[in-house]
Formats: structure tokens, C-alpha cells, sequence
């Protein structure tokens, strides 16, 4: 069980934190770049990156880092002092499932479904689109996921203390 635990508690980690550097590369790099953009770049190429982030490895990753940290969860009730850091990381990537999906995949499948970028009116998808609240709701992912990141790091430090240890 002790081996479970370790490394249920490293892949939750480790996939925790490639999440949040996907939404802190967002946040202060590809939607402050996309946004000084024309409109027609800005609806093409926020197109072709959501179509290029639905991926294999980013599915696995995404859903990869809850699976991981439910099971750190599980594995680590009853373990002591790791526990109560997965739990809140489990609640703080939860809720970035929770907004991904609320808040960030339909506006992303609303630019999508706009349809191509040279027969469509430009303002009026990037308007409907409503960048600030992408934003706005990316920035909340990346701080959660950060603190998530940050929360399973400490209980990784906690899991290799022995029980009473310094």
C-alpha cells in the first residue's frame, strides 16, 4: 500500500503541475499575444490552438492529474500528516475541472463553431466570444492549479518524513 501511495501521490503531482504550466502559459503568454492581435488573427489562431490542444497527451494529462489525485486521496486517508495537502489539492484542481469545463470549453467551443475565419463576421465572434472572461476564468485555473501544484509538492515532502520525523 505504502508504494501505491507513493506513487499515485508523485504522478498526481506531476501531472498537477503540467496542468498548471498549461494554464499559466495562457495566462501571460498566449492570450495577452493573441489579444494585441487583429481580429482575424485572434478568431484563426485561437481556432487552431484549441484544435491542436485536444489531444491524446493533453486529455491524459487533464484527466490524468484528477484521477491521480483522487487516488493519492484515497490511498492517503488514514496515512497521517500527507493527507489533509491532497485533499485540498484534490478541491482546488477539482474546481479547475469544474470552471474548464463550465466556463472555458463552451466559449472555446463557441469560437470553434463559428466557423472559418474568412467567411464570418470577425467582431462579432470575437465579441461573442468574451476574451476578458476567458481570462479572467484562466487566470482563476492558474492559481488554483499552482496552489494544487504546490499542495501535493509539500505532501510529497511529508511522505518522505519518517512517522514523528523532523
Amino acid at each position: 500500500m505504502e508504494v501505491l501511495r507513493g506513487v499515485a501521490l508523485v504522478l498526481a503531482t506531476m501531472t498537477v503541475g503540467m496542468m498548471a504550466g498549461v494554464f499559466v502559459l495562457y495566462a501571460h503568454t498566449i492570450m495577452p499575444g493573441l489579444g494585441r492581435t487583429d481580429d482575424r488573427t485572434f478568431v484563426g489562431a485561437f481556432q487552431a490552438i484549441d484544435r491542436a490542444i485536444i489531444n491524446p497527451l493533453f486529455m491524459v494529462t487533464f484527466g490524468g492529474a484528477l484521477v491521480f489525485t483522487v487516488l493519492a486521496a484515497l490511498f492517503s486517508l488514514g496515512a497521517g500528516r500527507p493527507a489533509p495537502w491532497i485533499l485540498v489539492a484534490l478541491g482546488l484542481y477539482l474546481a479547475v475541472v469544474v470552471v474548464t469545463i463550465a466556463v472555458n470549453v463552451p466559449l472555446n467551443d463557441g469560437i470553434k463553431a463559428a466557423g472559418d475565419p474568412d467567411r464570418v463576421d470577425l467582431a462579432a465572434v470575437r465579441e461573442r466570444f468574451d476574451q476578458a472572461r476567458w481570462v479572467r476564468w484562466n487566470l482563476f485555473r492558474a492559481v488554483a492549479s499552482t496552489a494544487a501544484f504546490a499542495c501535493l509538492a509539500w505532501a510529497l515532502v511529508l511522505h518522505g518524513r519518517p512517522p514523528g520525523g523532523a
